[in-house]
C-alpha cells in the first residue's frame, strides 16, 4: 500500500485552474521533491496534501485513508513552512513540543520526544534559547525538530531552506539526506531549486502550469528528460539546444556547413525533412577527440568558475556553453573543436516538445 496517494488532483480559482490533474503514488519512505518555477502550482499541491486548501476534484489517501476534508491536525503529517514560524515567546524546547502539548502529552514523554530529537539536529544545547537568539540555520532546525517529534506518516517541506545563505543551504541540504536515511519517512519537498532536488529527491515531479512535465528518479530526469522544459530546466549550465532538420538521416544546422550523422537508433526515429531541437548537455563535450561527433564554434567568452571553465561559443549563428577542465585557456574569436559520445545526443520534436527515442 502506498504511504501518499495523490489522484486526479485539479484546482480552480474561478475560470484559473492552477492543478490540472495531478496523480502521484509514494511507497513508504521516498523523498519527492516537486520542482518547478514560481506559478507552477507546487505549493498549491502541498497545501492540499497538508489540509490548508480544498481540493476542487480527486483524492489524497494517506495509508489508504481519504483525508479530503479532514483536519489537518488528523491527517497525521506535519509540515516544515519557509517562513520558520516559530513562537518568539517560547524557548526551543517549548516551540518543539509545542505540539505535543497542545495534544495532552504527558511531560516527561514530551520532554523525551523533544530531546530526541535535538540530539538528531545538534541542537541540545540550544534549548532554553528564544528564536531571537538563533541564527538562520538554527531556527530551520528547530522548525524541523517540531515536526520531527510528531512521527507522522509524512513530512511535508515548503521552500524551507531558500532563507539561508548558500553555505548554509548547502550544510542543511546534507542534514536533511542525513535524517531521511536514519528516519525513512516519506518526504513530500517543493523547492525551485534544481539543486536541492537532485541531491535530495528518491524522485522528482517537474511541474509545469499546474500539469506534471516528468515524473521519475534524478538520474532519469537528468540523463532522459521527457520534454524541452526539462531539459533546459535541470542543469546547471543548462543543455544547449540547436535548430535542426533531418537530412538522409542526419543533422543539418542552419547556417553551418556540413552535417552530422545520427547513431542508427536516432535515425530510425525520425522522418526525412523533420524539424528538431538537437540537445546536448555542456560537460558532454570535449576539445579535440579522435573519434565521435564534433561541432566546430568560435569562442566568445571564457568565465572560469574554479573546478571549470564555461565556454560560450558560436557555430553556425548558435550559442552554445561547454564545461571544460579550468586548465585550458581560450582567446576571443578562437576557433575550437567540441567532440562528444552519440550517447550524449538528444533529439526533441519542435512539433510536441517531447524528447524522441528514449
Amino acid at each position: 500500500m502506498s504511504t501518499l496517494e495523490i489522484q486526479a488532483i485539479r484546482k480552480q480559482y474561478g475560470p484559473v485552474e492552477t492543478l490540472k490533474g495531478i496523480d502521484i503514488a509514494l511507497e513508504d519512505g521516498e523523498f519527492l521533491v516537486l520542482l518547478g518555477s514560481s506559478g507552477c502550482g507546487k505549493s498549491t499541491l502541498l497545501n492540499i496534501i497538508a489540509g490548508l486548501a480544498d481540493a476542487t476534484s480527486g483524492d489524497v489517501r494517506i495509508a489508504g485513508r481519504s483525508v479530503l476534508g479532514v483536519h489537518p491536525k488528523d491527517r497525521d503529517i506535519a509540515m516544515v513552512f519557509q517562513s520558520y514560524a516559530l513562537y518568539p515567546n517560547l524557548t526551543v524546547h517549548r516551540n518543539i513540543g509545542f505540539g505535543l502539548e497542545m495534544r495532552k502529552v504527558p511531560p516527561a514523554t514530551r520532554d523525551k520526544a523533544v530531546r530526541e530529537a535535538a540530539k538528531l539536529l545538534q541542537i541540545e544545547n540550544l534549548l532554553e534559547r528564544k528564536p531571537s537568539q538563533l541564527s538562520g540555520g538554527q531556527r530551520q532546525r528547530v522548525a524541523i525538530g517540531r515536526a520531527l517529534v510528531r512521527k507522522p506518516q509524512v513530512f511535508l517541506f515548503d521552500e524551507p531552506l531558500s532563507n539561508l545563505d548558500a553555505k548554509l543551504r548547502m550544510e542543511m541540504r546534507t542534514e536533511l539526506k542525513r535524517l531521511h536515511q536514519m528516519l525513512k519517512t516519506t518526504v513530500v519537498y517543493v523547492t525551485h531549486d534544481q539543486i536541492e532536488a537532485m541531491t535530495l529527491a528518491t524522485r522528482i515531479a517537474v511541474m509545469r502550469d499546474g500539469r506534471i512535465e516528468q515524473l521519475g528518479t534524478p538520474e532519469e530526469i537528468y540523463n532522459q528528460p521527457a520534454t524541452l522544459y526539462v531539459a533546459t530546466f535541470v542543469g546547471a549550465p543548462p543543455m544547449n539546444l540547436l535548430k535542426a532538420t533531418i537530412r538522409n538521416g542526419s543533422l543539418s544546422f542552419p547556417g553551418a556547413e556540413g552535417v552530422m550523422r545520427l547513431p542508427p537508433g536516432l535515425a530510425a526515429r525520425v522522418s526525412e525533412g523533420q524539424d528538431v531541437m538537437f540537445g546536448i548537455r555542456p560537460e558532454s563535450f570535449h576539445l579535440n577527440g579522435e573519434s565521435g561527433p564534433s561541432i566546430t564554434a568560435r569562442c566568445e567568452v571564457a568565465e572560469l568558475t574554479g573546478p571549470e571553465l564555461i565556454v560560450t561559443a558560436a557555430a553556425g549563428g548558435q550559442r552554445i556553453l561547454a564545461s571544460l577542465p579550468p586548465r585550458f585557456r581560450f582567446s576571443e574569436g578562437q576557433s575550437l573543436t567540441l567532440s562528444f559520445d552519440e550517447e550524449a545526443i538528444h533529439l526533441f520534436d519542435t512539433k510536441t516538445d517531447r524528447r524522441i527515442g528514449t
